[in-house]
Parts: C-alpha cells; structure tokens; sequence
C-alpha cells in the first residue's frame, strides 16, 4: 500500500501560489479568461499542481462596479450562482476584494428587498385608502352606511323624500324672465269635468322642473282636492293651448307676472293668479323653503300653495276659519298667517280634507 500522498501547494506552512493571489489582486490586467491547456481544479497524485486562474476577476468596465465573487453556498442578488470553487485561505490584499464584492452584493440584495417592500407598501395603502374614501362617501349618502342600488355613490330619493326637503333659493332672486315648459304628457284620470294645463319654469333657477310637475299632476287629481267626487280632472300638456299655464318662477319674476292683474306679492313674498294672463304663479322661493306657518311640514305646504292659486283660478276668493282650532280653509292666506282675531287655526292643504 502507498502512503497517502498530499496534493502539491498543500504542504504544512505553504500558501496559494502567488498567480493565483495575482490574480484576486488585480494584477493580472485584462487576463479575464483560462488558457487552452490549464486543467483547472484536477488534483494530481505527483508532481506540481498546474496554476488555477479565476475567470471572476475581469477588468472592471468604465464607471461600473466589479462583480461580486461568487463563493461556496452564496448568491448574489442580481447574479447568475457562480460555481463553487475550492479556493484556498487568502492572506493579500485579494481578500479585502473578495469581501468588498460580498459586502456590495448583500447591499444591492437588502435595497431590492427594501424597495420592493416600499412599492407593496404603497400599493396596499393606496389601496386601503380609496376603499376607506369610497366607502365614507357611501355612508355620507345613505343611514347606517349601507351601499344604495343602482349606480354606486348615487341615491335615487323618492316622490315623498324629494318633496319633504327643502331647496337652497334666495328671498330676493330676480330671474331670467324666460320660461321653458316642461316636457312630457299626463292622462286626466276620472270623468269629471276636464282642464288642461302646461308647467311652466323660469330658466336659470336651478330647482327640480320634472319634480314640480309631478306635484302638481298628484296634487290636483288628489280626491282631497279641487276634483273631489269626481267633479274635475286635470290634464298636463307641454303642447297646444291649455286652460292655464302653472308657472315656477322666482320672487321678481313672480312680482312682475302679478303686478300685471294688479296683484302686489313683494310684501310677503307670496304667489298669486294672474288673472288677467294665462299664468297661475308659484313663487320659487316659498316652493323651496315653505313658511314659518308650516315650519318643517314642507310638502304639506307645496300642496297647498298649488291648491290655493288653482283655486283663485277656479273663481275662489280669500276665507278664513271661524273657530278656535279649526282647520284653516284651503283658501286662507296660509302663508301670511294661521291665526286671526284670537282664533287659532291648524295648517291645511286640501279643499275637501279627510276627517
């Protein structure tokens, strides 16, 4: 049996082989490659062992950092793994070369995961932030934050809801002067005896025209009101000539309109039946904010205030209650007042109201 032979360069007290440390050094210049004939990293049992070169250790390019060296176990961020190579204990300056490209490849590492964090981060938060903005605009709109149907971030309000709220309008508004109709069509129901009628808004008021007319075409054929038992019925056109035009209009125009049948409604700033034109007027500021008579009971006031001007229309005439506690006549200056001469009256906005 042979003695165990030990490789040449590894002997007690001998160090890598100065090419190799050349080469960790940078000394080597531009020889980044092997040459044809080196058998790299083959032990021999005899002899001395052929210089290992690393190919690691290109020259560095123009304002670029050197790669790192890829070592036994390790893998740089960014880099291809290098192969492991068996390389010898380092004791020149290759070493500080060696760490520096380890050092810079755990920076480059730690920043990517930094960055990548920072990116997710942001994301997420964006995230988090316009569903919390979404979500705060749905419970600003709707009770108890519960998402409305229909189109998000709208609330469809209903007839009774869009009548119950009052409207921002000024008490001394004066108007364009010109009036659009509003478009559309309302059968007459019943048989009684039948009126044709067109709405009428001022431009430029900024209030709900579609909204008026509704109220309107459910005010008038209400059996409560001037059709009661059947006696009238009442038709809206947008076309053609009508027995009368019911006309939204703000506080000056509705002065002017007035002023022509010798009506004054600037003291109180009330509507009125210009008789002598074809034009019923309802003046825009008391349809959106109501009277102190009626405090918060705004659609009962809508009501009456279309009740009361079709009534002057119809040939009535200013009354008043006679009783403490009655329900005041719908044709009762409701508007101005509800008690007169020590009689208190109660708001009402029907012609023949239900006991």
């Amino acid at each position: 049996m042979l003695p165990r032979q030990r490789p040449a360069g590894y002997g007690p007290g001998a160090g890598p082989r100065q090419e190799y440390l050349d080469a960790f050094a940078g000394g080597r210049g531009g020889d980044a490659g092997l040459e044809d004939d080196a058998d790299v990293f083959v032990p021999r049992a005899r002899g001395p062992r052929p210089a290992e070169e690393h190919p690691a250790d290109a020259p560095e390019a123009d304002g670029g950092d050197a790669p790192a060296v890829g070592l036994p176990g390790q893998r740089s961020a960014g880099l291809t793994e290098q192969p492991s190579v068996d390389v010898p204990a380092q004791r020149t300056g290759g070493k500080g070369r060696a760490f520096t490209g380890i050092a810079a490849a755990a920076v480059t590492t730690v920043l990517a995961v930094v960055v990548a964090g920072q990116v997710a981060g942001k994301h997420d938060r964006g995230a988090v932030e316009s569903r919390s903005a979404a979500d705060q605009a749905r419970d600003a709109q709707t009770p108890g934050g519960q998402a409305p149907s229909g189109s998000p971030g709208t609330v469809t309000l209903s007839y009774e809801q869009q009548m119950d709220r009052t409207y921002p309008l000024s008490a001394t508004l004066k108007g364009s002067g010109k009036f659009e109709a509003v478009p559309g069509f309302a059968k007459a129901p019943g048989t009684g005896q039948k009126y044709t009628y067109r709405v009428d808004i001022e431009q430029g008021l900024g209030l709900d025209g579609e909204l008026f007319a509704e109220a309107v075409q459910k005010t008038l054929n209400d059996d409560r009101s001037w059709g009661h038992g059947g006696t009238r019925t009442f038709e809206r056109i947008s076309s053609g000539k009508p027995d009368f035009v019911i006309t939204l209009a703000s506080p000056g125009t509705t002065a002017t309109w007035c002023a022509k049948s010798g009506l004054d409604t600037t003291e109180d700033n009330v509507s009125c039946d210009s008789a002598s034109t074809e034009r019923v007027m309802i003046n825009a500021y008391r349809w959106a904010q109501g009277s102190k008579t009626y405090g918060d009971k705004i659609h009962a006031y809508r009501q009456m205030l279309i009740n009361h001007e079709v009534g002057h229309r119809l040939g009535h005439g200013h009354v008043t209650c006679q009783k403490d506690g009655e329900l005041a006549p719908v044709m009762q200056q409701q508007t101005k007042f509800l008690d007169h001469d020590g009689i208190h009256c109660l708001p009402n906005p029907w012609p023949y109201p239900k006991s």
